[in-house]
């Protein structure tokens, strides 16, 4: 926000006037802030905690917060707080409040869609009780035979935990695939919240990404409009006037999983939040730059622990015959805040954000029952020092300041993007290259890393065992990016991403308010239709020297519409000259995507028509990052070696063809182009 003070002013108006009428009577004192939880200040120390259970549901509850499940399923069908009696739809059936669930398929199935299963659980057992914990467990056991194959062969554990004077609860589940069980594939795994929406109109995922939403009712017909996908809604009579004319889609707010550690709603009447904090990403799949959805219209909230969204089919989770397999996913913290009447309501969102900051401080947790759940003494450091040796940069290996630095399971180069079965744990490199991975779980890891500004992917030799109190450290890695020759021109900044690109301004028949003059402008809806606007008749140009990538690369290849559903492939033009080209040198071009969609890049070299092209990556990716408003999916790095005697003196085009044509989304987004020439070559 460019004024917090005036925007907040003009959102308390807003939720005073028509919206959000303040209710006294009802309104709590915002919880004081030590360490993890809120503390009463008042003299007599806070209740113990109590444990209800009553015919087919079990209540938790501390004095400050009641939590309602389902008995024995484990849904969450009400959250008691603030004087509000459920902050969760009432308008929902009980099982479609709070909820776990998976989407998965049978062995051999293809594609990223599949079955629902909601997780209904069949047991349920109290693991402690006491007057400072809850811990309750709602489970489920695979039986082949009674099931039929319709249920997923996993045992599932949900637990639910609440603490004395805690101001929310957290949950965590264990899946479990014993040997002997059928395969399968596992699409997608999540938590979902579901909150009042006569309550919950103003949704926060970020300091600059935040705003008051529009109504589940105005993505219906005939209020709203479907455009190129069900996602995607324009809100042509919405109930609040001011919505009238936006685009609202889910994908609009998704983050990056090491962002992604708070988000949630405010309502004012009263003025409460309900938030979702990760305080780590160990248990998320794709490592840090992994993109999950987090809170959207509904109003809902999500905890993705597992999805193929921004990846494609290459994320989806595999398990064969005999193979064994255990996850804990979470905990997460479910955290309410409140505020008196007259405060202003962004802050609950600076409460919910310090309220991360200490979960992220407590981790990992000291009080969860699970065995499977190892504390901080049953877990191992991975430290040491990352260097690169870049020698067009430096005669020396120089610290990798700001490396991102990480463990997963082994796997081959870069393969920690798409690695979904086991633990991930990533640190950032200080000034001087040093890291540490703390908290590590015990197992078999890979080091692997990379470094902004330099393309290519690290990976240390050895495997990393770690073991209970382990504190290992490798001690100096040297990373040489890939470099065959000294630069002759490059486009972009290699950081994974295109933002850097030109990004055009959006439609104003489809826009996002909240997107209008952001640092996220790539994330309104219908980009991908303005390439054919700003070049209707031939592609895109860049001429090295006189271009600038800023301006005159356009953040997409995509496809051109040519008639009613029928698209076609471009071909992008990098002119450049070389006044005396080594014919006997091999020059290497590096193409690194930040994505693809069901993509091929051809490669030629000053002739349109040759056949058979210079380089084809083939048909690539499943990204989709282009109908989903992202920057970057999975990274890709292509080397092409251009035979020095086929470039000539003078004028030299590199033709870019995105061959393939079935969709508007289908396309490329470059994150960094480089010509390197021969070691004895001049410009």
């Amino acid at each position: 926000m460019k004024n917090s003070n005036s925007f907040s002013s003009i959102l308390f108006c807003l939720f005073s006037s028509f919206l959000f009428p303040f209710i006294s009577s009802t309104t709590p004192s915002w919880p004081p802030m030590n360490s993890r939880h809120a503390v009463s200040t008042a003299a007599t120390p806070p209740p113990p905690l109590q444990l209800h259970i009553i015919d087919q549901h079990v209540v938790m509850d501390n004095g400050i917060i009641k939590v309602n499940l389902s008995n024995p399923k484990g849904m969450v069908n009400g959250i008691e707080y603030g004087g509000i009696e459920n902050l969760l739809s009432t308008d929902n059936d009980e099982d479609d409040r709070g909820y776990w669930d998976i989407v998965w398929n049978l062995e051999g199935s293809s594609g990223t869609k599949g079955i629902l299963d909601r997780l209904e659980t069949t047991d349920f057992k109290v693991i402690v009780e006491n007057e400072e914990q809850i811990e309750l467990s709602f489970s489920r056991t695979y039986n082949n035979s009674s099931t039929g194959g319709k249920l997923i062969p996993l045992n599932i554990d949900k637990r639910f935990v609440m603490l004395r004077n805690s101001s929310g609860f957290y949950t965590y589940a264990i899946y479990e695939h014993l040997k002997e069980w059928p395969a399968f594939n596992l699409d997608n795994t999540r938590i979902a919240f579901k909150p009042r929406k006569d309550k919950f109109h103003y949704m926060a995922v970020a300091d600059k990404r935040q705003r008051l939403m529009p109504l589940p009712d105005d993505r219906k017909p005939p209020r709203g409009q479907a455009l190129a996908y069900p996602e995607a809604v324009l809100l042509v009579d919405p109930i609040e006037p001011q919505f009238k004319g936006e685009v609202d889609d889910k994908y609009q707010y998704g983050c990056e999983s090491k962002d992604s550690r708070v988000h949630g709603w405010i309502s004012t009447d009263p003025p409460i939040g309900l938030w979702q904090i990760s305080p780590t990403e160990e248990f998320r799949s794709g490592g840090p730059l992994k993109q999950f959805l987090t809170s959207h219209v509904g109003p809902t909230t999500l905890t993705v622990f597992h999805s193929t969204h921004y990846a494609g089919e290459d994320m989806v989770i595999k398990f064969g015959d005999n193979e064994p397999w255990k996850k804990v996913f979470g905990p997460i913290f479910i955290h309410l805040n409140s505020l008196p009447e007259g405060e202003d309501p962004l802050r609950l969102w600076q409460n919910a954000k310090e309220q991360m900051m200490a979960e992220v401080q407590s981790w990992p947790y000291g009080f969860i029952a699970s065995e499977d759940f190892p504390k901080s003494d049953q877990r191992g450091t991975v430290s040491g020092r990352f260097l690169i040796r870049e020698r067009y940069v430096s005669d020396e290996s120089v610290p990798a300041s700001g490396a991102y630095v990480g463990l997963a399971l082994p796997g081959g180069l870069g393969s920690w993007q798409n690695e979904s079965k086991g633990y991930q744990f990533w640190t950032r490199a200080d000034q001087n290259g040093s890291f540490s991975l703390n908290n590590v779980r015990s197992g078999n890891y890979s080091l692997y890393g990379w470094v902004p500004n330099f393309i290519g992917n690290y990976q240390y030799s050895a495997f990393i065992v770690v073991t209970p109190g382990s504190d290992i450290n490798v001690g100096e890695l040297v990373f040489e990016p890939p470099r065959d020759g000294p630069t002759l021109w490059e486009i972009g900044i290699p950081d994974r991403t295109a933002a850097e690109f030109y990004i055009p301004d959006p439609n104003p028949k489809y826009i996002n308010k909240l997107y209008v003059n952001h640092s996220d402008r790539f994330r309104q809806y219908g980009l991908w239709e303005r390439y054919a606007e700003l070049y209707p008749n031939e592609d895109l140009v860049y001429t090295v020297g006189l271009s600038d990538y800023k301006k005159d690369w356009f953040f997409a290849q995509v496809t051109r519409k040519i008639g009613d559903n029928k698209y076609a492939g471009t071909t992008w033009k990098i002119k450049f000259q070389l006044d005396s080209p080594d014919t006997h040198g091999t020059y290497r071009l590096r193409l690194a995507l930040a994505t693809a969609h069901a993509a091929e890049l051809q490669v030629r070299l000053n002739d349109a028509q040759a056949l058979p092209p210079l380089f084809t990556t083939g048909l690539i990716g499943k990204d989709n990052t282009v109908a989903r408003h992202g920057i970057h999916g999975l990274y890709r790095l292509y080397t092409v070696d251009i035979p020095g005697g086929e470039l000539v003196v003078g004028n030299n085009t590199i033709l870019l063809t995105q061959a393939s044509s079935n969709s508007p989304f289908v396309g490329i987004m470059y994150d960094y182009i480089r010509l390197e020439g021969p070691l004895t070559s001049k410009m």
